[in-house]
């Protein structure tokens, strides 16, 4: 099976034939870096430099691919020509191989390659001296410093702060991401307050509108249809006057402290009398003080909603409405009797259980609705202590 080599990136490809371009140059104007007589000229011939030169020139294909086989051949064909006429050329194509090593290769080759060529500077500069006691000596050691270190330091630092702006961008990134989740929560729950609150102000009034007109059309008895139709009127002055303070909430500005009053258990009296007037028989027992304003503004949506479901589903009977503080809770309760019912009745959508369930669960509370013998049973707990501890925070 044949072995593909990875396709050489396209700078690669231009350094590689401007390092053989250049040294074809050198060659043939006949400029070499040693003479021909020296004694560690072991091949003088012309053409022998031309072998390092290619294989290295072959080399700079592999700097970013293969950067480790890039640098290890690359090491062997500079030594060859150590012992040849010598090319300029070759030697700096060798430093970006060692550079390249250090930059595009594993990390454990980064961190090794500037401590390796740091101790053989260390020894080609101490050694020879100590050897030979000639201090031209250490030129050898200053030599390979330039030629091995410089490059593998360069390419450390390079490498360093690549990494680190990587990091950088990708911590910019996950900020970037978390963020756009934040905000996306954000608006989901804001979305479902708003239609907590749409539903619950709204929803008791086009209860009683759709029972009373259904009532109106039933029943062939004008006294009978003007009732309905004063009890249709007053439903829908209220709820037209509850949908313009949601409007007056969602403008920006336009709420004054009129129409951004937020319902408190005091206004009980005033939602049992028009559960009254749409022909509910309610009696009210509430005992409270000292209750934050979001546990009140639960409890009175949590009433209201299921005055609205007594209105739509109760059978005939007293609906009793039930709120009690206990050990830092408040109790509500609401029953209602349960069973079929004769006469009109609005469709429901199970939006409002859904929503009572919520508010509860928003506070750390815990709510149960369902039928209990005779009566259709809505309980919830309210914590009082947690609610005034956020609020303070």
């Amino acid at each position: 099976m044949a072995i593909r080599l990875p396709r050489p990136h396209r700078d690669d490809l231009r350094i590689a034939v401007g390092g053989l371009l250049g040294g074809l140059l050198l060659w043939a104007i006949g400029l070499a870096s040693r003479a021909a007589g020296e004694p560690t000229v072991l091949w003088p011939a012309r053409w022998v430099v031309l072998v390092p030169l290619v294989v290295t020139a072959a080399c700079e294909l592999l700097r970013r691919t293969r950067p480790k086989a890039g640098l290890l051949i690359g090491t062997a064909a500079v030594v060859a020509d150590t012992v040849t006429r010598g090319s300029l050329v070759t030697v700096v194509m060798f430093t970006d191989l060692m550079y390249a090593a250090v930059l595009y290769g594993t990390p454990a080759a980064a961190r090794r390659l500037p401590w390796v060529t740091g101790l053989l500077t260390v020894l080609g500069t101490v050694t020879p001296l100590a050897l030979w006691r000639d201090p031209k000596g250490m030129l050898i050691g200053v030599g390979f410093g330039v030629v091995a270190l410089a490059p593998a330091v360069t390419g450390w630092v390079v490498r360093n702060h690549r990494d680190a702006a990587e990091t950088a961008r990708l911590r910019a990134e996950q900020t970037t991401l978390l963020a756009e989740m934040d905000r996306v929560q954000a608006v989901a729950a804001e979305r479902a307050r708003m239609a907590r609150e749409l539903h619950d102000m709204v929803a008791n009034h086009l209860s009683a509108i759709a029972i009373h007109s259904t009532a109106a059309l039933s029943l062939d008895d004008p006294k009978t249809s003007l009732e309905a139709l004063v009890v249709i009127r007053e439903n829908s002055v209220a709820g037209l006057a509850e949908m313009r303070r949601l409007i007056g909430i969602l403008r920006d500005g336009a709420a004054d402290e009129q129409t951004a009053a937020v319902p408190t258990l005091d206004g009980l009296g005033a939602l049992v009398e028009q559960a009254r007037t749409n022909g509910l028989d309610i009696t009210l027992d509430a005992e409270y003080a000292g209750v934050p304003a979001p546990v009140e503004l639960a409890a009175y949506r949590i009433v209201q909603e299921s005055l609205t479901n007594a209105l739509k589903h109760a059978g005939a009977g007293r609906v009793t409405v039930t709120l009690g503080q206990r050990d830092g809770v408040l109790d509500v309760r609401v029953t209602s009797p349960y069973g079929d019912r004769g006469g009109p009745r609005a469709p429901g959508s199970g939006a409002g259980l859904v929503g009572m369930r919520e508010r509860t669960a928003l506070l750390g509370g815990t709510f149960d609705a369902g039928p209990d013998g005779p009566l259709w049973t809505v309980c919830a707990a309210l914590p009082v202590h947690e609610a005034r501890q956020g609020e303070t925070r």
